[in-house]
């Protein structure tokens, strides 16, 4: 049971009801964490959701995104959102076999996805300026400088929802990971 209590979906009005509305008729439900984060932060959802449509305009695929999203769930220890990325990036078209992989910092024979795996697990790990060896071997696997900008919002965004989620202890609305 998540730690704050979140109002009936169907009835709530104003800012957070709108944001729900939204939602539900983009997806067909709302998601815990959304629900609580809408109930007592309308215009932080609206944030998340606002850099989640830049991200989806931008030239990073869903599946590097989902990617980006599960590694940094995975290094903070956010069991919500590693069930929620670990389901989406199965969604994007990333194989079962290569989330666990992904999850378990193992490599999934994709040099493209490992560099960018390697290189946001660094990021989530350490502190500090990137090392030019890091710097350097993303550019060469390929991505862009609008990339790394990319990299960089999936990367705040992801942290938002895990402190949250971590936080709240939002119960689980996905998928359970094995």
């Amino acid at each position: 049971m998540s730690r704050l209590s979140v109002p009936n979906l169907e009835t709530v009005a104003g800012p957070s009801g709108q944001i729900y509305a939204q939602i539900k008729k983009a997806i067909g439900s709302v998601p815990n964490t959304f629900a609580a984060i809408a109930a007592y932060g309308p215009a932080a959802l609206k944030a998340v959701l606002a850099a989640d449509a830049v991200l989806a305009a931008g030239s990073l695929t869903k599946r590097d995104q989902e990617v980006i999203k599960l590694v940094i769930s995975e290094v903070a220890g956010c069991d919500y959102c590693v069930a929620a990325h670990n389901y989406l990036a199965k969604l994007a078209g990333v194989k079962p076999e290569a989330v666990k992989q992904v999850r378990d910092g193992q490599p999934t024979g994709d040099a493209k996805r490992d560099a960018l795996v390697g290189f946001v697990r660094k990021l989530a790990q350490t502190s500090g300026t990137v090392s030019d060896e890091d710097f350097v071997a993303i550019k060469t696997a390929g991505y862009t400088d609008a990339q790394l900008v990319e990299i960089s919002l999936a990367f705040a965004t992801t942290v938002f929802t895990n402190v949250f989620n971590r936080i709240n202890d939002t119960e689980i609305d996905f998928p359970a990971v094995a």
